[in-house]
């Protein structure tokens, strides 16, 4: 069976950057591009972090475009708290000797999709400003893309970034309305799901048995994650953004329910929350399928088995 080709669209981001590197150790994916926008960071951090984590993986010859500087009608909104100040805790990569795309990362998600209609995944996992941005400007764009596999969202948990909304859908609500409403296949990875894949540190002493830059990496970059998590009860860091690579290497692993989902984008209290008409009180046909369970310990340790792979191939 051939990989699935994907684009990731990204905000990096400690589980940002795991995402990568999990996309990089699964066969099952072929990573073609990434494109960043800001969420956890500025759009030049968050360009910078993809770039380098590239590098650190040996695959800097998957191009990047860098795209939004801020949401669509919302001020910029990042979260150094999360994942410290550069975006990938206290890792200290250097400077990436390769540099971005000469194109806009929406121009350039038009040109990939529209080049090969039907052929192309994406994968957002920051806010969805790009992507609403492509389907406003490029009408052709939502019937050409594939399917769309985005990180966010939060249907019966609580959010993460107010205690109704989870941080990606909340820093640009307006553009996670367009893209829920364009017709585009979407499977959602919301709160419900990735909350309970926990990522402890006896997963990070297994990795650093391996004398590996990707082992070290992994421990740099989750320490400050792992102290916001502990101070918001968790025993844990939650991978979110990884969860999204299990609808395609390990599925079975994921309950996928399929409902209305709508986000709320009116100021107030309610601005960024996602809502599933779960009992189809309003009779609207579902517009995506959301992961509403997951066997969480069995993705860990298989996102543990997949950076043991992927750091004994990058040694030194």
């Amino acid at each position: 069976m051939n990989p699935k080709r994907i684009i990731i669209d990204t905000d990096p981001g400690v589980d940002d950057a795991f995402a990568f590197l999990l996309a990089l150790a699964s066969p099952e994916v072929q990573l073609e591009a990434l494109t960043t926008t800001q969420g956890n960071v500025s759009l030049e951090k968050a360009t910078r972090n993809a770039l380098s984590v590239l590098e650190l993986a040996r695959a800097n010859h998957i191009p990047v475009a860098a795209g939004s500087v801020v949401p669509l009608v919302q001020p910029l909104y990042t979260s150094a708290d999360v994942h410290g100040a550069s975006g990938i805790g206290n890792s200290n990569l250097p400077e990436p000797t390769t540099k971005p795309l000469g194109v806009h990362a929406v121009d350039y998600l038009i040109e990939r999709v529209l080049a090969e209609p039907g052929e192309l995944s994406i994968f957002p996992i920051g806010p969805l400003t790009n992507i609403a941005m492509a389907i406003r400007k490029e009408p052709k764009f939502a019937k050409a893309v594939k399917e769309l596999v985005i990180m966010g969202g939060a249907i019966n948990e609580n959010g993460n970034v107010t205690p109704l909304a989870e941080f990606n859908i909340f820093v640009d609500p307006h553009a996670a309305h367009i893209v829920f409403h364009a017709g585009i296949p979407i499977t959602l990875i919301p709160l419900d799901a990735t909350h309970k894949c926990l990522l402890k540190p006896e997963h990070v002493d297994r990795l650093m048995k391996i004398d590996s830059p990707i082992s070290r990496f992994i421990q740099e970059a989750v320490e400050v994650y792992f102290k916001f998590s502990y101070e918001r009860g968790f025993t844990g860091c939650a991978l979110h953004d990884p969860l999204t690579l299990a609808t395609v290497i390990a599925p079975g692993l994921l309950t996928l329910k399929e409902y209305y989902v709508d986000v709320d984008h009116s100021p107030g209290v309610a601005m960024g929350k996602t809502f599933a008409d779960i009992f189809n009180v309003t009779k609207k046909p579902a517009n995506m399928k959301v992961a509403m369970e997951v066997r969480g310990d069995d993705f860990i340790e298989l996102f543990v088995q997949r950076m043991e792979t992927l750091a004994r191939r990058i040694t030194g």
